[in-house]
């Protein structure tokens, strides 16, 4: 699947459009992440557990969107986008969506 956050892809055409595709996955951190966040906050710098939890979400939000395009037929997914909200404390919601495409490659 060849995935692109612009609105073309160099190199091919796109030979049908197939619609609006999405992937989401809603995350929430457990306890053990809450306190290891807090013990390396105290110290600042980089939170290893937040970023591998919010690298996680990310891709699982992209797996599902992969899997939605294959679904519909395509090839490919253009205009790829991320959006994330809090749904509650410690709950966020991470959404991947883009435009299925058929496409091939020009000549």
């Amino acid at each position: 699947m060849l995935v692109a956050t612009t609105n073309d892809l160099p190199g091919h055409r796109i030979v049908a459009h197939l619609g609006l595709v999405r992937g989401v996955t809603v995350r929430s951190r457990s306890v053990i992440g809450n306190i290891g966040g807090s013990i390396q906050s105290i110290f600042g710098g980089k939170l290893s557990i937040y970023v591998n939890l919010a690298e996680a979400a990310r891709k699982e939000a992209y797996d599902l969107l992969v899997a939605h395009a294959t679904e519909m037929g395509a090839n490919a997914i253009l205009a790829m986008r991320y959006d994330a909200n809090e749904i509650m404390e410690g709950i966020t919601e991470v959404l991947a969506y883009g435009t299925a495409v058929k496409v091939e490659p020009i000549a």
